[in-house]
This record gives C-alpha cells, sequence and structure tokens, in this order.
C-alpha cells in the first residue's frame, strides 16, 4: 500500500531536466564556438541565453544551435529577434530594396 501511494505521488514528475550552466558563455562575446559543446542542448541553452549568437552557435539563423553535436538535445528553436546575413552574422539594419 505504502509503495502504490509512493509510485502514486512521484507518477508525472520525470526524469530531471539536464541542466547547463550558461553564465561562463552567455553575454561575453565570442568565447566558444560549437566544438566546445559536449551536447547540443548546452549550445541551444547558451543560444537561448544570448540570441545575439556572438559564438556563432546558429550559423544558419533556423533558432537551432550546433544541429550536429551528439544528444540530449533541445531542438525547438530560439527566438531570434534580428536578421542574419549568409553565413548567420547579425545585420543591424534591414537591407531595403533600391528605389524603383
Amino acid at each position: 500500500m505504502i509503495a502504490a501511494i509512493t509510485l502514486a505521488a512521484c507518477a508525472g514528475n520525470g526524469p530531471p531536466e539536464h541542466a547547463f550552466d550558461v553564465a561562463p558563455y552567455a553575454h561575453k562575446g565570442h568565447v566558444v564556438d560549437c566544438d566546445a559543446f559536449k551536447a547540443q542542448a548546452d549550445a541551444q541553452a547558451v543560444l537561448r541565453a544570448d540570441a545575439l549568437d556572438p559564438n556563432g552557435l546558429d550559423r544558419d539563423g533556423d533558432g537551432i544551435a550546433c544541429p550536429n553535436l551528439p544528444g540530449p538535445t533541445d531542438k525547438k528553436p530560439a527566438q531570434r529577434d534580428f536578421m542574419t546575413d549568409v553565413d548567420g552574422a547579425p545585420i543591424n539594419e534591414p537591407i531595403k530594396p533600391p528605389p524603383t
């Protein structure tokens, strides 16, 4: 009876989430690249914390950091509030089409 109550109380909690300290990487400028991370989810956490992406973790601008790294993975795109050029560098001013 006690075991059933314990199992019912713990149901739905799931495994603990993977925790990663982004402080050494976020808002520090370019300090790492994808090779510095063991898991894609770690790189994604850094991208979420610093969406300007000075580390170039999201080279194609799709909101997914270092997609080729092994798991654990976090493939939910990070919100990017700016445009990027072809190599992923931020464009501060949107490019306006020439006047017609």
